[in-house]
């Protein structure tokens, strides 16, 4: 079903400039699409999704819901960038070095993807079901026999052989509408938070709720 939507109102805390503003046509024009859920485990029965894909024949709707019931692996894959290889804590401290150290994780990244994918390679194995993070640990336990100076081409492929049938070892189980809350799975411990340079930082003996707000 198409729809039409007015431009949004400019406010001074909108994203968009003021030319940005002016240059929106008054309506935009969407086709909205019906999705029921009957898989078990959903909270919603049925959800619309807003698409600017107007054509319905070129872009059917069970393809758009299809590829909206994939966005949870997006997030996913972002758990694995910031938790499993670190990313959630950068320790540069100037933003040249933050940008490498940004860019240098999502190279690492990649990489662990591609060899993902290189060690299904002629096997039933999609590599959406690999752990990453079982791959990272094969890369690891592999990598000081890899890493020898004195291997010979068929000893390197036999290696790497046994590198994939470790790494296509490490299967996830597919669990299509599985419920992942955002959760914090350890508590944190009752220390105040780290607000100052630790030089100017004095400590607050009582650490109960009511005095840990004055840190």
């Amino acid at each position: 079903m198409l729809i039409h939507w007015k431009r949004p109102t400019r406010h001074k805390h909108s994203s968009f400039s003021q030319e940005d503003w002016e240059g929106l046509p008054e309506t935009f024009q969407l086709r909205q699409i019906k999705v029921t859920v009957d898989q078990p485990g959903f909270r919603v029965s049925s959800f619309y999704i807003v698409t600017t894909l107007l054509d319905a024949e070129k872009y059917p709707a069970s393809d758009i819901a299809e590829l909206y019931y994939k966005r949870w692996d997006v997030e996913l894959n972002f758990a694995d960038i910031k938790t499993t290889l670190g990313m959630d804590i950068l320790r540069c401290k100037t933003p040249e070095m933050v940008r490498k150290e940004i860019l240098m994780h999502f190279i690492v990244y990649n990489c662990i993807r591609n060899l993902m994918v290189d060690a299904v390679i002629g096997k039933e194995t999609k590599p959406s079901r690999i752990s990453f993070k079982g791959c990272v640990q094969a890369v690891r336990q592999w990598e000081p026999s890899l890493n020898q100076a004195r291997l010979g081409k068929s000893e390197i492929i036999r290696l790497i052989s046994l590198l994939y049938e470790s790494i296509i070892g490490y299967i996830v189980p597919e669990r299509p509408g599985r419920k992942e809350p955002r959760v914090v799975k350890r508590r944190p411990k009752p220390y105040q938070s780290l607000t100052k340079p630790r030089h100017e930082m004095k400590e607050i003996k009582h650490r109960g709720k009511k005095y840990g707000k004055k840190a």
